[in-house]
């Protein structure tokens, strides 16, 4: 008799086992991020974790401290959950780790040469912290803020932010908003608007690392990305654009075509050497102001797709190629985040911009303020 029913509880247990496993999608591959571990004060400011999600499925984790993207929960072709954004799991983490990871950037995303440019007669000195220039803000940017939050409903999130003047040694009383919203299209929305009392210059976006296999899954060359630009700005040898804007054609550059990223990363290409690998501004074939199609990123393992829409005019392409994956460049799990082991698509305006006249020009006024929008949009493919 014992033994029957020891029997029949093996047999219990293999069944079980069996029907949970049968739906992949009942069983996520993802470390959770509790909002218990961002719950704390920065600053004199709370520090607090955000859920936008939708019917699909599809969950956005966000931190109101440098308004970070900490999670994109989306589905595979088989409708796995995955965590497609390098992040931590606690704000400690953030504070201590990688400051651009899913971050907000301002008040200048990407660099301005030796860190100053003049506007109106005058000339401001801003932080040098990338060499001699300034890079993302300087030392007291947008992502290193704690912002204002509002959570409007469970799928939208507005944080907001009042940089002062001469803040960073840029001019103007700023107030910025940013509202992330995720719809039932599998989109992840983020719209931005600024106000100043004085001109200056802005730009923004959003510095998250992707990896649609997920986050500390390996590397993302095998990545098939698309971008749709016919130029890109080349750099000098400390990343700083030239201001020439060269044709991507015959070039490792050349995204014209879906290609995986890993194809030609290695070329003998001086512009790949300058920066080890791809970190560069493309300028995208689009209407200014227009909300169109900026870049398509595939992942064959998963069958993840990710569409990248925007109004800016322009499209950084960064492989990552600063991390090392040691000390605070572990991050869920126990990831260590080496170099190639995501992509960021930054939708911007052009690096330098206030250096070049050709550029499109990063200046706004009390009279035009600013407005800019990014949609994110996750589907599957065989």
């Amino acid at each position: 008799m014992y033994s029957y029913f020891r029997a029949f509880g093996i047999l219990f247990i293999m069944f079980s086992f069996i029907s949970c496993s049968s739906d992949p999608a009942e069983s996520p591959d993802y470390i959770p991020v509790e909002q218990s571990d961002f719950q704390v004060e920065h600053d004199g400011k709370q520090v607090d974790l955000f859920t936008l999600e939708n019917e699909q499925g599809m969950k956005v984790q966000i931190t109101n401290y440098g308004g970070k993207i900490v999670s994109v929960l989306v589905p595979d072709r088989n409708g796995k959950l995955g965590d497609v954004v390098l992040g931590y799991e606690t704000a400690r983490e953030y504070f201590d780790g990688i400051a651009s990871l899913g971050a907000t950037m301002g008040r200048y995303a990407n660099r301005i040469a030796q860190a100053q440019f003049t506007l109106n007669d005058s000339t401001y000195q801003l932080d040098k912290n990338n060499g001699e220039h300034s890079i993302h803000g300087g030392m007291e940017g947008f992502r290193h803020q704690v912002w204002d939050a509002n959570q409007i409903d469970g799928q939208t999130l507005e944080l907001s932010y009042f940089s002062e003047d001469g803040e960073g040694g840029y001019p103007g009383n700023l107030e910025v908003t940013v509202t992330y919203s995720v719809t039932e299209d599998n989109e992840l929305k983020l719209e931005y608007e600024a106000s100043t009392d004085k001109p200056t210059v802005l730009n923004m976006t959003n510095h998250a690392f992707f990896n649609l296999s997920g986050e500390g899954s390996g590397k993302i060359l095998d990545h098939v990305l698309f971008v749709d630009a016919v130029q890109y700005t080349p750099v000098d040898s400390t990343a700083i654009p030239t201001g020439e804007l060269r044709a991507v054609e015959g070039t490792p550059f050349d995204f014209t075509e879906a290609t995986a990223i890993g194809a030609r990363i290695d070329a003998d290409n001086q512009q790949l050497e300058y920066v080890g690998g791809y970190d560069h501004n493309y300028v995208l074939n689009k209407e200014e102001g227009a909300l169109a199609l900026a870049a398509r990123l595939f992942d064959p393992e998963s069958g993840r797709v990710m569409e990248v829409h925007t109004t800016e005019p322009g499209l950084q392409v960064y492989t990552a190629n600063s991390l090392t994956g040691e000390g605070n460049q572990v991050g869920k799990g126990g990831h260590a985040y080496g170099p190639q082991s995501s992509v960021c698509l930054e939708t911007q305006h052009f690096p330098d911009s206030p250096h070049h006249p050709n550029f499109p020009s990063t200046v706004i006024t009390p009279d035009d303020g600013y407005q800019s929008t990014t949609i994110y949009t996750f589907s599957t493919r065989e």
